[in-house]
């Protein structure tokens, strides 16, 4: 993520800072599905997501990599970051509740949705991990 340039310092604030970006992945009959998902940034080119074992995003990764995400923008038609990546599904990486970083973004929000860090993280107990290959928009 080139950050020396506006555009790559903007979508590296979108990754930094937004609670919520589209998560799209591809169906078996080759439909996209769009679900909107909290996630963590390392900074470089990973970003991690936990899910429901049982979702559909899940069954998707098993066979097919692509992931295409997308933030909200201004609501306007600008502010458009793209970013396209593949995604591994990881049940070694620890869990929600072990991992501070994604505490420190997401804890106010996990007890609103009515859950303490150790029940969100037995619900939502599949680790993505995502490589982004390519960042577009304007």
């Amino acid at each position: 993520m080139d950050e020396s340039n506006e555009f790559g310092a903007r979508a590296a604030r979108h990754l930094r800072q937004d609670p919520v970006v589209w998560m799209v992945t591809v169906g078996s009959a080759g439909a996209p599905s769009p679900n909107p998902v909290w996630f963590l940034w390392d900074g470089a080119m990973t970003i991690k997501v936990y899910s429901l074992p049982d979702a559909a995003r899940v069954r998707h990764l098993r066979t097919n990599q692509q992931v295409a995400l997308h933030f909200e923008g201004d609501r306007q038609g600008g502010d458009i970051v793209v970013l396209s990546a593949t995604g591994a599904l990881r049940p070694d990486v620890p869990a929600a509740d072990t991992d501070q970083d994604y505490l420190a973004k997401y804890a106010q929000r996990i007890t609103r949705i009515g859950h303490t860090p150790q029940t969100f993280a037995q619900s939502y107990a599949m680790p993505i991990m995502l490589t982004i290959k390519r960042l577009r928009g304007f």
